[in-house]
Order: structure tokens, then sequence, then C-alpha cells
């Protein structure tokens, strides 16, 4: 996309991200039940947006063909990954309640790096019989587990006791643990191999990440093809500098922590959260991101319109007019030139409506992510 408003995103996400070593911890392949697809052409077009040496850890969606356990999405993802010349990581996704520990060791000798866990429609407030054993093949094989803990789960406190079972696995927890943050991050506070990754839609939640937890133990990750690796490394290197995470610590978050560990060494040493829990912030700047979510969501939901943004990104334009805005004015005018252009693009129905919520989630992340002077 290119345009003079995200034309200024794309350069500021040059200056905040490392130059290579760039890995999207989050991706999906293949087919869903919902309607959503993305092969590996489309997702190493999507990596080549934020640089052509950037990788992906990949794994199957909630595909129509997953029965029985996964084995048809599992193998196509598998052969996306060797024929991706390293750019794509394989994992494989199990079912807890379709063979998940044969599927599990027949993906690994078959070259998968490690292994997704969704529990759709499942809370943790018990354990799945299976779940036990499925961290004890990872244990064994020394490959992590990346966990769905977003949308549509409550209590995740029974999988903290699973987890500090094995310490030894590698646990990514996905959606910056959302579905359970503050009882996941205390919980899990002395695991030695706990894992973060950043794939959310709203930037208070990786914000709020790097008040809870080491930024040592934060990793990006996108979602795609729900989100988007350029978007998802914008937020995430947004918030890192606004935690005050230096260069080489911002490597860490863009792919450095993720690499050691699929190459089998231990994770950075931890350093205490960044952030202080209670942090000082610009109103304005509150309202605005509060209405870009809502327009966001509105725009997102079934089926996709973006027109429904429109009303709410008006409101917040109008909180950028401000005529005393003090130390978020430049954030603020930044911010309504985003706006602008997607108003435009969505008033003249342009052929490509996402061009217009990236630059929504970029003005949103703007406002969450702004230092704001002394």
């Amino acid at each position: 996309m290119s345009s003079s408003a995200y034309d200024s995103v794309i350069a500021e996400l040059e200056q905040l991200t490392p130059q290579s070593g760039v890995l999207d911890a989050h991706c999906h392949l293949g087919r869903d039940e919902d309607g959503s697809s993305q092969d590996s052409g489309a997702l190493l077009a999507a990596l080549d947006e934020v640089s052509r040496s950037a990788r992906a850890v990949v794994f199957p969606l909630q595909d129509p063909d997953r029965r029985p356990a996964y084995r048809v999405p599992n193998d196509r993802v598998l052969e996306w990954g060797r024929e991706s010349g390293g750019r794509l990581t394989a994992y494989c996704r199990l079912d807890p309640d379709d063979d998940p520990v044969a599927e599990a060791e027949r993906c690994l000798a078959r070259g998968a790096r490690g292994i997704k866990l969704h529990p759709r429609g499942r809370d943790w407030e018990s354990v799945h019989p299976a779940v036990p054993a499925i961290f004890g093949v990872a244990r064994e094989a020394g490959v992590p587990i990346l966990l769905h803990a977003g949308r549509n789960l409550r209590s995740m406190a029974a999988l903290v006791e699973v987890a500090l079972q094995f310490p030894e696995v590698a646990l990514v927890l996905a959606h910056a643990g959302i579905a359970d943050q503050a009882v996941l991050t205390t919980g899990l506070a002395r695991h030695p191999h706990v894992l973060y990754d950043t794939s959310c839609f709203a930037p208070y939640d990786v914000v709020e990440l790097f008040a809870q937890v080491p930024a040592e133990r934060i990793v990006f990750g996108s979602d795609a093809p729900y989100g988007l690796p350029v978007e998802g490394l914008f937020l995430a290197m947004r918030a890192a500098a606004y935690a005050g995470l230096g260069p080489s610590e911002r490597a860490l978050v863009a792919g450095g922590t993720m690499t050691a560990v699929l190459d089998g060494h231990e994770p950075p040493p931890a350093t205490p959260p960044r952030l202080a829990r209670v942090r000082p912030v610009a109103g304005s700047l509150v309202r605005v991101a509060t209405y870009l979510m809502m327009g966001f969501s509105a725009a997102l939901s079934a089926p996709p319109l973006p027109s429904r943004a429109l009303s709410w990104i008006e409101l917040a334009r109008g909180v950028c007019r401000d005529p005393d805005p003090g130390g978020a004015g430049p954030a603020l005018a930044r911010i309504d030139n985003l706006l602008s252009t997607a108003g435009q693009l969505i008033t003249t129905h342009d052929a490509h409506p996402r061009r217009a919520l990236r630059l929504i989630h970029a003005a949103v992340t703007i406002a969450a992510t702004e230092p704001l002077p002394a």
C-alpha cells in the first residue's frame, strides 16, 4: 500500500525494526471453516512487505479437512515449509480429542518444529486428559508449544498447573494471553520458558504485556491472515519502544528470542517488566484509541463492511481538532492525517477495503503507544 500517510508508518517501522532476523511467531496456512484462507505464496508476499528475509512460524487453520487428526492440513503445511527456502517453519496442529500423541510423533518425524494447540470452545477450568501427554511429547522432542490464549476462553488457571509440571517445554501463549492475562502472567512468572506473542488487534493489550512480563519473554506475532505481518510488527515495535527498549532489545522481540527457542537455545535472561502498571496518559489519545477500536470492530463484523467505521472515524477526528492538545499535538495531527486518508478510501469504495483498515489500525497503535513529554 502506498499513500503519503502510510508511508510515514513504513518509514518509522524501518527505523524501529532490525535489518534482519524478523520472525513472525504466529501465522496460519490453509483454509478455515470461517471462510478465511491463506497459502504460502500469499504469506510470503505479506512477509516481503516487512523484508525479503522475514520469516514465519506456520500451522493449519481450523481446516474443514482436519479429520482425522489434522493429518491432511498438517502434511500440507509441512510441504509448504519445505518449499519455502527456510522462510516458513512448520508446526503441527493437534486436536486433543483425536489421537494427538500419534499425530505429533508422526509430524515431528517428518520435520515439524513445534506444536499448535487451539482449545476452541474449551475452557481451562479442567485439563483435557491428553494435554499432559502432548506436553510430554514436546519435552522429549525439544520443541515449543504455541497455545491459543485469546478470545472465546475464560479461566486458564488449570493450564498454569500443567505448564509448571513441564518447565523444560517452551510454551508460547498466543494473543498476549488476553483470555486470562493477569492469571497467566502471575501464575507463570517463574516458568523459565514461557513466552507471549503479540498477535492482538487492541494495542493496549500489547502495551500492558510489557508491564506484566519481561521484555525478553515477548515475541512478535501477527495472526496472519487475520492480521498482517507489517501491521503486527508496527504494533510490536511501537509498544517495545514505548516500554523503553533499545535497538538490540527490540531485535529480540522482532525475532531474536523466538529464533533462539526454535534453535534449541535458552531464551535471553529475563529482566523485570519495563513499564509501570500505572502510567500517565493523555485523555485525548485514550478517546481516539477507544473510538477507533470500536470502529475497527464494527467494520470487521460479519459481513465485513468498512463503511461502519466512518462515524467512529469522525468522532476520533473531532478529538484531533483539539485547539489546545498539549504534548499529544504531534500524535493527534499524524492520526488525523491517517484517518483522513482512511475515510477517503472508504467513501470512494476503494477496491481494496483492507487498506482503510490498515490506516485505522496504524492510527490506534500510535494513540496507544505515543510517548508523552515529561
